[in-house]
C-alpha cells in the first residue's frame, strides 16, 4: 500500500519476504533496513492479518518525494563555487535527507571556518506534485573580529612578537588590519608560521597545544587564546659532511649562514643558536649547486642528531649525507610546437650547449628567454628533461605553441597634443619566423599627418650582430602649447654587437639625419627659428643591458641604458649640442597566486618595479627646441602622470598646461624622473598596478636637482589587444597649484599607445 513509483513486486523483491514462507520477527526487520536502505522511503510500515486461514502481510509505504532542483541563495562573502561543491545532491532521484542534513552542517561549518559564527542556514523544502524542491537560505552575519589575542606558555618572547609572526592578528586602527577571523589562517600559524619563528630561535620542539576562540556573535568580538610549549633553545654542536666529493667540504660549508667554514668537519662544538629556517635553506642551496654542475638528482639528506652537553645544554649535531649520482652532459636541445618560428631564433635565446654539463640555473634562464621572444602562448609548458637509461645524458625538450603575433590596427585618435586624427598601422616582430621586426604607422588627420617606416633584423647575416633602420615623413600641428606646424622627414640607421660577448649587454652605434621646417606657433618661439629648413645631423653610441623576464610585463631583473650623441658641430647641421640620457629599471618579484605546482611560470604574478631616468644636454639646441626636455603627461616628453602635457617647466608647476599656454619655457636642459610601481602580472597580456611617479625638469645641466620634484600617484592597467599595447592610467597630482598658486591637488586620466617603454 502507498505506493505510486515503486511497482509491489519491486517492493516484496526488495524487502526479501518469501511468499509461502512464515516469516519471524528478524525477518520483518529485515525486511524494513531493506526498504529504508532502498532511499525511496520515508516510512515503512508492515502489518500482519489472517484471512481465509491464511497468513496475510501488508507492507504500507509513504515514498519519498523526487528531488527536481535545489538552490542556494545568501551568498555572498564566501566564494559561490565553494559553497556549491558542499552540496552532493542527485536531481530527479528521491531526495535524501541525510545528505540534505550533511550539505546543511558543512555550509554552516565551512562560514564558522571562515569567521562568520553568527551565520545561519535553512533548508527549506517545496512540495508540488512533480516532486520536491530545496532552497539552502544563509543569513551570512558578519564576520566575526578578533579584539584581542592572547598567548599563554610563552616564556621567551613576549606575545607582541609571536603576532608580528602570525597572519592572525586583532584588529587595528588602520584600515589593513582589520582582524577578522580566518580559521584557514590561523591553521597556518598554529602549522608553520609560530612553529617557523621559534625554529629561527633554536626552539625546533615547540608546539601549539590549543588554540581556542571565545567568540560571543551578538558583539561580533572575539578574542583568540593560543597555548604553546617551547621547549629547549637548542645550540648548534658539531657540523660535518659524507659523501661529497665534486665540492669541498670548504665549499659547502659557505652556504651555512650560522657557522663558520672553519669548524665544519672539525668535530668542534660550533656553539651558536640553531636555525632550523636557515639549514633548510642552505640544504636547498646545496642541491641547487649540484643540480647546476651537471648533477640532476642529487640527494642532499640533512640529518639532526640531538645530544646533551655535560653542562646541560642541549645541541644538535648537523651532518649532511650527500648521494651526488653521476653527473650528465646536454645531449640534444631539440624544439616541439614552433611551426613558424625557425628553430635557430629559439636556439640563440637558449644558453646552453650540446656537450655541456646539465644546469638548472641555465635551463630556467632558457625557458625565460624563450618566453621573453612573446612568439609562443603563456605559460609555457616546463621544458621536458630525459635522463638516459645510465644517467650519464640528458636530452632537453623545449614544448612552445604559436600565437599570432603581429597586428594591424587601424580607427580614430585624439592626443591632447596633436587633436582629432585617425590611424593605420602594420606590425609584425616575427617576420618570415626569423625573429626580424617590421613596423609600418601611418597616421593622419587636421593636425598630423605622420609616416613611419622601420625594420630590424636581430641577427644580421646570421650573425650576433644587429641592424635597425628607420625612415619617416612627419607633420605635426600642435594644438596645446602653441607649439606651431613643424615639418620633418629623416631617418636612421642602428647597428648593434654584443658587448664584450655578453648575451645580455649590447653596443649600439647610430647615424640619423633630419630635416625639420617650422612654421605659426607662439611669438616666442617664431622669433627663435634662425633656419628653414633645419637640419640636424646626429651620431651617438648607447649602452644596454636587459636582463629582464616576463616581458612584455616584466616580473623580474633589470634593465639599464645610457646613450650618449653628438648633434651637429664636426658632423655638420644647423645645431651644435651634446645629449647624455640615462635610464634604469629594476624589477624585484613579491610571489606568485595559482599557476601549476613546480612550473616555471604562470599563475598571477606580483612585482616591484623602480624606475631612474635623467637627462643631460650640453650646447645650444638652436631651432631643435623639441629635442629639449618637456614633462608632464604620457604622450610628449617625459611623463608625469596626474599632470597635464607641458605642465612641469623649470619655472615650476604651470597651471595652464592644459589649455595651452607653453612657451620656450616650457623646456629645459636637464630632468630626473622616478618610478615606483607595485603590479600584477595578470596574463601575458593584462597587467594592473599602483604607482608614484616623481620628476622635475631644469633650465640648464647646472641646476639638476633631483631632490626637488612633482610628485604624482596613482592605479593603471595595460592590455596587449589585437589592435597594439593599450594602456589607461588614473593619476593623482600631490603638487599641483591653481593660478595663484595654491595647493590644488587633483586626478587626471592618460591613455597610452605603444609599447610600454620597452
Amino acid at each position: 500500500m502507498g505506493w505510486a513509483r515503486n511497482q509491489p513486486d519491486q517492493i516484496i523483491l526488495v524487502s526479501g519476504l518469501t511468499l509461502h514462507v512464515s516469516p519471524n520477527f528478524r525477518d520483518v526487520q529485515r525486511a524494513i533496513d531493506n526498504l529504508y536502505g532502498s532511499g525511496q522511503f520515508d516510512d515503512v510500515n508492515v502489518r500482519q492479518s489472517t484471512a481465509a486461514g491464511k497468513f496475510v502481510i501488508t507492507i504500507v509505504v509513504k515514498e519519498r518525494p523526487v528531488l527536481k532542483v535545489w538552490k542556494i541563495t545568501g551568498v555572498v562573502k564566501l566564494s559561490r563555487h565553494e559553497i556549491d561543491d558542499l552540496v552532493r545532491l542527485r536531481k530527479d532521484y528521491p531526495i535524501d535527507r541525510a545528505a540534505v542534513s550533511h550539505a546543511r552542517y558543512a555550509i554552516d561549518s565551512t562560514y564558522k571556518k571562515a569567521g562568520y559564527y553568527a551565520a545561519k542556514v535553512e533548508a527549506n523544502e517545496t512540495l508540488s506534485k512533480d516532486g520536491i524542491s530545496l532552497e539552502y537560505v544563509i543569513n551570512e552575519g558578519s564576520r566575526v573580529t578578533i579584539s584581542r589575542v592572547e598567548i599563554e606558555g610563552n616564556k621567551h618572547f613576549g606575545a607582541e612578537e609571536l603576532i608580528k609572526a602570525m597572519d592572525t592578528r586583532p584588529e587595528g586602527l588602520l584600515w589593513f588590519q582589520s582582524g577578522e577571523y580566518d580559521e584557514r589562517k590561523v591553521d597556518r600559524d598554529v602549522r608553520e608560521h609560530l612553529p617557523d619563528w621559534y625554529g629561527q630561535h633554536g626552539m625546533i620542539d615547540m608546539q601549539v597545544v590549543k588554540d581556542t576562540l571565545l567568540a560571543e556573535p551578538s558583539t561580533g568580538k572575539a578574542i583568540l587564546r593560543m597555548t604553546v610549549e617551547e621547549g629547549d633553545i637548542y645550540k648548534v654542536g658539531t657540523v660535518s659532511m659524507l659523501g661529497n666529493r665534486r665540492f669541498s667540504t670548504e665549499e659547502l660549508a659557505t652556504l651555512i649562514p650560522f657557522v663558520t667554514p672553519d669548524l665544519v668537519g672539525s668535530g668542534k662544538t660550533v656553539g651558536t643558536t640553531f636555525d632550523r629556517t636557515a639549514w633548510e635553506a642552505a640544504t636547498a642551496k646545496a642541491v641547487e649547486l649540484y643540480q647546476n654542475s651537471g648533477y640532476m638528482y642529487p640527494n642532499v639528506n640533512a640529518e639532526q642528531a640531538r645530544r646533551v652537553l655535560p653542562d646541560g645544554t642541549p645541541v644538535l649535531d648537523l651532518r649532511w649525507r650527500i648521494s651526488e649520482g653521476p653527473p650528465a652532459i646536454i645531449n640534444k636541445i631539440s624544439f616541439v610546437g614552433n611551426d613558424v618560428t625557425h628553430d635557430a631564433i629559439l636556439r640563440s635565446a637558449v644558453v646552453m650547449l650540446p656537450g655541456e654539463l646539465f644546469n638548472r640555473e641555465r635551463l630556467v634562464r632558457s625557458y625565460q628567454n624563450i618566453a621573453n621572444l612573446n612568439f609562443f602562448q603563456q605559460p609555457m609548458p616546463n621544458p621536458d628533461v630525459k635522463l638516459s637509461d645510465d644517467q650519464s645524458s640528458v636530452d632537453i625538450t623545449f614544448r612552445v605553441e604559436e600565437k599570432h603575433t603581429g597586428n594591424i590596427n587601424f580607427g580614430a585618435s585624439v592626443g591632447q597634443g596633436t587633436g582629432l586624427g585617425g590611424f593605420l598601422g602594420l606590425e609584425e616582430p616575427n617576420l618570415f619566423g626569423r625573429g626580424k621586426h617590421g613596423r609600418l604607422q601611418w597616421q593622419f588627420g587636421r593636425n598630423i599627418t605622420d609616416f613611419q617606416l622601420s625594420y630590424t633584423d636581430p641577427t644580421l647575416f646570421d650573425s650576433r650582430v644587429s641592424a635597425t633602420t628607420t625612415l619617416y615623413d612627419s607633420r605635426l600641428r600642435y594644438i596645446v602649447g602653441d607649439l606651431g606646424q613643424q615639418q620633418s622627414a629623416g631617418g636612421s640607421v642602428q647597428v648593434g654587437m654584443p658587448f664584450f660577448g655578453s648575451r645580455y649587454s649590447r653596443l649600439f652605434m647610430n647615424y640619423g639625419l633630419q630635416h625639420v621646417t617650422y612654421s605659426n606657433g607662439s611669438a616666442d618661439l617664431q622669433s627663435s627659428f634662425r633656419c628653414s629648413p633645419c637640419t640636424r645631423s646626429t651620431i651617438g653610441v648607447s649602452f644596454l643591458r636587459d636582463t629582464r623576464i616576463g616581458l612584455p610585463f616584466p616580473v623580474a631583473g633589470n634593465m639599464i641604458t645610457v646613450t650618449a650623441e653628438q648633434n651637429g658641430g664636426p658632423i655638420g647641421g644647423d645645431a651644435n649640442y651634446r645629449k647624455l640620457n640615462f635610464d634604469t629599471k629594476w624589477f624585484a618579484p613579491l610571489g606568485t597566486l595559482g599557476g601549476t605546482k613546480g612550473g616555471i611560470g604562470g599563475g598571477v604574478q606580483f612585482t616591484l618595479g623602480i624606475t631612474a631616468k635623467s637627462g643631460f644636454i650640453f650646447g645650444n639646441t638652436g631651432n631643435f627646441y623639441t629635442e629639449l626636455y618637456s614633462m608632464g603627461g604620457v604622450q610628449y616628453g617625459i611623463p608625469l602622470r596626474g599632470y597635464d602635457e607641458f605642465s612641469i617647466t623649470p619655472s615650476g608647476f604651470n597651471p595652464n598646461g592644459s589649455t595651452g599656454s607653453a612657451s620656450q619655457g616650457s623646456f629645459g636642459k636637464s630632468y630626473a624622473a622616478f618610478t615606483v610601481e607595485a603590479g600584477a602580472r595578470l596574463s601575458q597580456s593584462l597587467y594592473l598596478d599602483v604607482f608614484g611617479d616623481a620628476g622635475n625638469v631644469y633650465r640648464t645641466t647646472a641646476q639638476y636637482n633631483p631632490t626637488r620634484l612633482f610628485r604624482g600617484i596613482g592605479i593603471g592597467a595595460a592590455l596587449v589587444s589585437p589592435l597594439g599595447p593599450i594602456g589607461i592610467d588614473l593619476g593623482y597630482g600631490l603638487d599641483r597649484t591653481d593660478l595663484l598658486g595654491h595647493p590644488a591637488p587633483g586626478w587626471k586620466v592618460h591613455f597610452r599607445l605603444g609599447n610600454f617603454g620597452q
